[in-house]
């Protein structure tokens, strides 16, 4: 048997960190036993996903430095590898799960689930759906459908039992039927759920193992479900810890930088946090904390695979950065440094930010040092501002921060109708509402344009620094809570 494993990304914002940790460990199993690794697309969300975030996505893996086999940019012969051009095989599979009475349609409409849930909250019963329409027959969803109602497929949940399966480094796992939801696996669109979508492609595309977070173990019992309901085999999963906060929360864009793009923009060597992301929640046999993708991959095996916890700490990939730069000689920090600072990519979106501003290449590093380079540490006093008092200037930092959390795109077109429609909310002039953000992103009370500035540094590290504007401030955790409550 050919191991082949994969990893599944959805194209609906930043690369993230977490998809490089799945992605590294899924090809270091495979190629350590002469498999193969596929790279495919989650693109079902057809509102979030775009292409734009599918090539930012296989550009930051080929920066790490981790190679696919098979995918949408190569091809092979189990495509294709984006799941919005396999819908036809999705619906072909839930006709028969149909047929076989293993789903059904259901009719219920938006409004009715709503009220569903909230019944059951106000009973402290078990949220999920009351199977209302699983008693339909065939002749009277059929009819319903010729006339024209709109309808999902949910499949069909037995409401007792166990559902037993084993896992590579938690051993055997059993959790209740009860507890699982009859989940929708088509659409009314047309378009699969994740759930039936990944049960189906993983079988048609042969893979063998499955190496994903942990967070999907309760999704277990309906995968297996359908894999029982299709009469397939299921692959071996083994559930890896999660990315985690030195305080070992979940690593999330709210708190802390996840894109890929982010540490690439800050000058970090992609063999370092590559090796870094090898380091979470595994060690080599000999406990050295330097080494190679390939050392890696030969050394890889799930039983060195630690479940205490992959915690990211910023602080020790900055250690580990430093060992690797200081490795080069200076032919090759010289070539490292000018592909950071002054390739096409980074100049190209920089250009139309300072050419029409300069008189003397020199004139830039003051102009720009805050977009290549750290901005000042803040201090409160920064934030004054004639028009505006320390409340409105937290509420204004705080609300683009929220807001911005919900961007798919993070464009300066788009940056600059979020703030204009928070600056209306707090019936405030938009040049107002924008003077603590260029403080809070330049660390000065003039700079380049705000929108263009924030969209050269990016998402993550133009939240960072609207996070750092609220520490600066003094903003409490009991104050964070009592914004949230905001209106949006």
């Amino acid at each position: 048997m050919t191991i082949r494993t994969r990893v599944a990304p959805s194209p609906t914002g930043d690369p993230h960190l977490g998809t490089a940790y799945m992605a590294l460990f899924n090809w270091a199993f495979a190629k350590s036993q002469g498999g193969q690794f596929v790279l495919r697309i989650e693109d079902t969300d057809a509102a979030r996903s775009s292409a734009a975030s599918e090539g930012r996505i296989l550009a930051a893996l080929s920066w790490l430095g981790i190679p696919w086999d098979e995918g949408p940019d190569k091809g092979g012969r189990h495509g294709p590898y984006r799941q919005s051009e396999r819908r036809d095989l999705y619906r072909r599979h839930v006709q028969q799960l149909i047929e076989a009475g293993h789903a059904f349609h259901c009719f219920c409409t938006p409004e009715r689930l709503v009220a569903l849930r909230a019944e059951q909250r106000a009973l402290g019963a078990p949220l999920g759906y009351d199977g209302r329409c699983r008693q339909l027959s065939g002749a009277q969803a059929a009819a319903r459908l010729r006339s024209g109602q709109a309808s999902v497929v949910r499949m069909q949940v037995p409401s007792e039992g166990l559902c037993r399966f084993h896992d590579a480094l938690r051993g055997e796992i059993e959790i209740p039927y009860s507890q699982i939801d009859m989940q929708v696996l088509l659409k009314a669109d047309g378009l699969p759920t994740y759930h039936l979508a990944v049960v189906v492609d993983d079988h048609l595309m042969g893979i063998t193992h499955i190496l994903r977070g942990e967070e999907w173990i309760s999704s277990v019992p309906k995968h297996k479900l359908l894999y029982d309901y299709f009469g397939w085999p299921m692959p071996a999963m083994a559930h890896l810890p999660l990315l985690r906060n030195p305080d070992h929360s979940k690593l999330s864009k709210r708190r802390n930088p996840t894109s890929i793009d982010y540490f690439r923009a800050q000058g970090y060597l992609p063999e370092a946090l590559l090796n870094y992301l090898g380091l979470m929640g595994w060690s080599m046999p000999d406990e050295r904390t330097l080494f190679s993708k390939e050392e890696f991959r030969q050394a890889f095996s799930l039983q060195r695979v630690s479940l205490g916890g992959a915690v990211f700490d910023v602080e020790k990939l900055n250690w580990l950065n430093g060992q690797y730069m200081r490795r080069l000689d200076a032919e090759a920090f010289m070539d490292r440094l000018q592909g950071w600072a002054l390739n096409r990519r980074r100049l190209s979106a920089l250009v139309p930010l300072v050419q029409t501003r300069t008189q003397r290449f020199s004139d830039l590093v003051p102009k720009v040092g805050y977009l290549l380079g750290d901005r000042p540490p803040l201090k409160a006093e920064d934030f004054a501002h004639s028009k505006l008092d320390r409340r409105q200037v937290v509420e204004i930092l705080f609300r683009v921060c929220r807001a911005a959390d919900t961007l798919a795109e993070w464009r300066q077109e788009d940056l600059r109708s979020l703030c204009k429609t928070e600056a209306e909310r707090m019936q405030l002039r938009l040049k107002d509402f924008m003077a603590p953000l260029f403080v809070a992103i330049s660390g000065r009370p003039v700079a380049l344009p705000l929108f263009a500035s924030m969209a050269f540094l990016g998402a993550d590290l133009s939240r960072v620094r609207l996070r750092e504007a609220l520490d600066a401030l003094g903003v409490s955790n009991k104050q964070r809570r009592q914004l949230e409550k905001l209106p949006l």
